[in-house]
């Protein structure tokens, strides 16, 4: 039986999964199209929420398309429709960045509607993690769920681990002293006492003072102290986990952006909470450094910082009829 072309309220239902998902500075750097005739959503960046101090390849920004391109998918299947996706479809159409036609169902569709509950559930952690290890079952799931996405997912230890989180603290402080970084962050965060933010990091996102610990937590207040926030201890040995690509280019960073919403999908229904580290990302010279010293193989597109911990608060998000449009 032929399934009803989606209405005009299930369509802006599932653009508002999509748009949950996670990107840099909370920018969401995305836009959406959807064709009635041909029941096909198209994917474009949008490139006045680009960071170009902090992304000037705009590889952070397809990642961020990316995650909400896997939402959409989810939130597709989790709708009874078979999500069709072609990444970069037409070079010769700026900013296109991916195709969702959604087609009637098939006896089995891949499983992702179970993540459906984790994409409103899912928000970033700036809070101290308990000591408790990640147990071996759950690692594997997340690197399966990495696997799905044509992506790796590696844990590093010791001299890595070591090695990766001096990279992190000198580039966070390299970007205090930058001062067009440091503007930028600036525009993408916001203090609510002045305004009701649809978009960015608003001040009670930023989490507590760190007082002590090596987790790689970003203070988004910069050089400005944010007033009223308390100290916290944070934990001595993080967890981390690189999400790796084959190869490094746009079709592969909106394949980073797929794999780390799954994983982080997958992680919130195993009851953990995540941030990110992307500060060493941010810096060209860097973020090859990040790569295993053992294996040296594949490109670092995130890093993301895994525990048992507070979930985090829900930050804005754009209203839907500022990120979509549909085509009759």
């Amino acid at each position: 039986m032929s399934v009803h072309t989606p209405g005009r309220v299930a369509v802006a239902h599932l653009v508002r999964d999509a748009t949950a998902a996670p990107s840099m500075h909370n920018a969401q750097p995305w836009r959406f199209h959807y064709a009635r005739g041909s029941r096909t959503f198209s994917l474009f960046a949008d490139l006045t929420r680009a960071l170009p101090h902090a992304d000037p390849t705009t590889r952070g920004l397809h990642i961020g398309c990316g995650a909400a391109l896997f939402n959409l998918r989810v939130a597709a299947v989790h709708a009874h429709l078979r999500p069709v996706t072609e990444l970069l479809p037409d070079p010769a159409v700026p900013g296109l960045l991916a195709t969702v036609r959604l087609d009637d169902p098939e006896d089995r569709i891949d499983g992702l509607a179970v993540l459906h509950p984790a994409i409103h559930e899912r928000h970033t952690s700036r809070y101290p993690y308990s000591g408790r290890p990640i147990p071996a079952e759950v690692r594997r799931a997340l690197t399966e769920a990495a696997h799905h996405e044509d992506a790796d997912l590696v844990f590093p230890a010791g001299s890595h681990l070591e090695g990766v989180l001096a990279l992190i603290r000198d580039a966070e402080g390299y970007g205090h002293m930058d001062t067009g970084r440091e503007a930028e962050t600036e525009r993408w965060t916001r203090d609510t006492t002045r305004e009701a933010p649809v978009d960015g990091i608003p001040e009670y996102a930023f989490g507590p003072l760190k007082r002590g610990g090596s987790a790689p937590v970003r203070d988004f207040a910069g050089r400005v102290p944010a007033h009223g926030r308390r100290l916290a201890d944070f934990e001595d040995r993080p967890q981390l986990a690189l999400l790796r690509t084959v190869r490094d280019g746009p079709a592969d960073w909106l394949r980073a952006g797929q794999a780390l919403e799954r994983v982080l999908l997958i992680a919130t229904l195993h009851g953990l909470s995540s941030s990110f580290a992307t500060q060493a990302l941010e810096w060209p010279d860097l973020r090859w450094v990040l790569r295993d010293p053992d294996s040296g193989s594949g490109h670092v597109q995130m890093v993301i910082r895994l525990g048992y911990g507070p979930a985090g608060p829900r930050t804005p998000r754009r209203p839907v009829p500022h990120v979509l449009v549909v085509e009759d």
